[in-house]
């Protein structure tokens, strides 16, 4: 989130505004209504862009800024900036936990210029998600994706408002995903410019659809292009328990347990090279009723595999209590399978 900054110099603003004025003919008649308002000069810029046709990628990525920009909006409250994007037409909001903080309401500023009151549904800081709801209707609003499918190398797209730039459009690919850091496991890392102010605003697929939102940038020790998403399947199951409950209900096995390391399991001869080693066992807890054991090796959750804490720890946070969750396990130099019904973890995350 982008403290409020009022040091932008006027030649600069120029060049950056310059940078994103005459891209071709489309999006300069986007700037004004009707052509005959349009300068001179820039009609026959336009015109002379329009005479050498965009790639197919170009095409892809100017249509989804235009698609998406207008759901794109700036979240703002005392002491801070941020991004978010409208997901319902009711004016239903994503944004990040962090760009709202402890706020009960916040500032939401269209791509229209509107300046609305936006009530805070609900929040999830250890996910770094939040609910937002401005009153009204007929919101445009962004198409979500399944961020389960993504593939690394494969094109994405960040539209937020860095530095109070608003509506910004970079780009870049997937460069990882599952990634574990800043206290939340499945990340997905992009190289699209993710800057201060971008945090709450969408990563896009090129058909502009959802697949993340974004909420950190990795800086420092000579790190460049590292920014993080939250994967759009968990940010949209915390929203829609946000908007059922105002709580976030966290299922739980009732485990402890470490990382099998692939050195010490090859050192003792250990009948897998990877997965979560169970060290404790609940008493009466969902694992204790399947069956788990201290020292099973859990290798898959679901469709899952297991290699890391986080993996698992993923699973569950798209589970809720109550779900059924099938567990492979290597017990010894056997493997289980193991039906384990979901109960609600200890801790629960209050809306306010």
């Amino acid at each position: 989130m982008q403290k409020l900054h009022n040091s932008l110099r006027p030649l600069g603003l120029a060049l950056a505004l310059g940078t994103g004025l005459g891209i071709g003919q489309g999006l300069v008649q986007n700037v004004f209504s009707r052509p005959e308002s349009m300068p001179k000069a820039w009609a026959q810029q336009g015109a002379r862009f329009a005479e050498a046709p965009f790639s197919s990628d170009e095409q892809s990525i100017i249509r989804v800024a235009r698609q998406i920009s207008p759901t794109v909006v700036t979240v703002s409250r005392n002491g801070g900036t941020g991004s978010g994007v409208l997901i319902r037409s009711d004016g239903v909001l994503l944004t990040n936990a962090h760009v709202v903080g402890a706020a009960q309401q916040v500032r939401v500023e269209l791509a229209d210029g509107r300046r609305l009151a936006g009530r805070v549904l609900g929040r999830d800081a250890s996910a770094d998600v939040a609910v937002v709801k401005i009153a009204g209707s007929g919101f445009p609003r962004a198409p979500l994706g399944d961020s389960d499918s993504l593939q690394v190398g494969q094109a994405s797209i960040a539209i937020g408002n860095p530095l109070g730039l608003n509506r910004s459009v970079t780009t870049g690919v997937v460069s990882a995903i599952n990634r574990s850091g800043f206290e939340i496991d499945g990340l997905i890392q992009t190289d699209a410019a993710i800057n201060p102010g971008n945090s709450g605003g969408p990563l896009l697929d090129s058909r502009g659809r959802v697949i993340g939102i974004n909420t950190a940038v990795l800086r420092g020790n000579g790190a460049s292009g590292l920014g993080f998403a939250i994967p759009i399947n968990l940010a949209a199951n915390i929203a829609q328990q946000l908007l059922e409950t105002g709580r976030v209900r966290r299922a739980a096995l009732g485990i402890s347990y470490s990382e099998l390391e692939p050195e010490t399991a090859q050192q003792f001869d250990m009948p897998v090279r990877q997965g979560v080693v169970v060290q404790e066992v609940q008493p009466g807890s969902p694992a204790a009723l399947a069956g788990i054991r201290p020292q099973d090796i859990i290798t898959r959750a679901g469709e899952t595999p297991i290699a890391r804490g986080g993996d698992l720890r993923r699973v569950l946070r798209a589970r809720r209590p109550g779900d059924v969750l099938s567990l492979s396990l290597r017990r010894g130099g056997q493997t289980a399978q193991v039906t384990v019904n979901l109960a609600a973890a200890p801790t629960q995350t209050p809306t306010r």
